[in-house]
């Protein structure tokens, strides 16, 4: 009797590995994750690490994952639906496909499997300044599409927003006729809720008056307080919240180093800003 056939099976692809807290490592961390989330029209340049600069917006056209430029330029979108697991594996794939992708194109959408990741193929001693748009038109600067129907349509969209200078990556937004401030915190989410916790059964974390703390959101690893505010209290725009800001800022950290067990009413005040969460993967 001849020998029984041996079929050797194909080996399974690598799967890419999940990770939580993607743009750790990057610099301005908490600034890729709003613009990926929630500033609507927004951009920034990262050096790579071969002295490439790749430009990061906060969306493009069609909501597409990059454009090769005529000039050769990289531009990198952040609000993509793609999303193999990592993030950063895919928007590192995205710059690899670019570099693939003849000038004047956009770049397709592909999975990376398990590749280089942004902390791998960005410079970390690049900058990350966020300009801020108070629309789309930065698209189409110098070209022929300048004052097109998609185009003014695009930018009717666009809640005004505007970037807070005193911590990183908060941002007030108006959206009809509320005012929010969203503050991506780059600290351990743990820690954080412990020290908002604290903060809540004081009494202090609202930014003054005519604010209040509506909830946060969890985003790549990281808490996102948010808050409303009053128009008829509280001036429009960033200006009148960095102040107040800045000192939340103090206390939360004052309330983050603080180790003692949290008291029945601390509890009570994480349970309740745990049950407000909202997770954004």
């Amino acid at each position: 009797m001849g020998k029984k056939s041996r079929r050797t099976k194909a080996p399974k692809p690598a799967r890419m590995p999940f990770v939580a807290r993607t743009f750790e490592g990057l610099p301005g961390e908490g600034d890729w994750i709003a613009l990926r989330e929630f500033v609507p029209a927004a951009t920034a340049t990262v050096t790579l690490n071969d002295g490439e600069q790749v430009r990061v917006c906060s969306l493009l056209p069609g909501s597409g994952a990059g454009i090769r430029r005529p000039d050769g330029e990289i531009w990198l979108g952040l609000q993509v639906l793609h999303n193999h697991g990592d993030v950063s594996r895919d928007l590192a794939g995205t710059i690899e496909t670019a570099r693939e992708t003849e000038p004047g194109n956009p770049v397709p959408v592909r999975d990376p499997g398990v590749g280089d990741r942004l902390q791998q193929v960005v410079d970390p001693a690049s900058s990350f300044d966020v300009e801020v748009h108070s629309g789309f038109d930065f698209w189409v600067e110098g070209t022929d599409a300048e004052g097109s129907d998609a185009l003014a349509q695009a930018n009717e969209s666009v809640s005004p927003t505007e970037r807070l200078t005193s911590v990183e990556a908060a941002y007030w937004v108006r959206m009809g006729d509320k005012r929010y401030l969203r503050w991506v915190v780059t600290k351990n989410e743990d820690t954080v809720l412990d020290g908002f916790a604290r903060l809540a059964a004081a009494g202090e974390e609202t930014l003054g008056e005519g604010t209040k703390l509506i909830g946060m959101f969890r985003a790549h690893g990281l808490l996102v307080p948010v808050w409303e505010m009053d128009p008829t209290v509280v001036d429009d725009g960033a200006a009148a919240l960095d102040g107040p800001l800045a000192e939340l800022s103090t206390r939360l950290d004052a309330a983050i180093a603080d180790d003692a067990p949290l008291t029945s009413e601390q509890r009570n005040a994480r349970s309740n800003l745990t049950s407000r969460q909202l997770t954004i993967r």
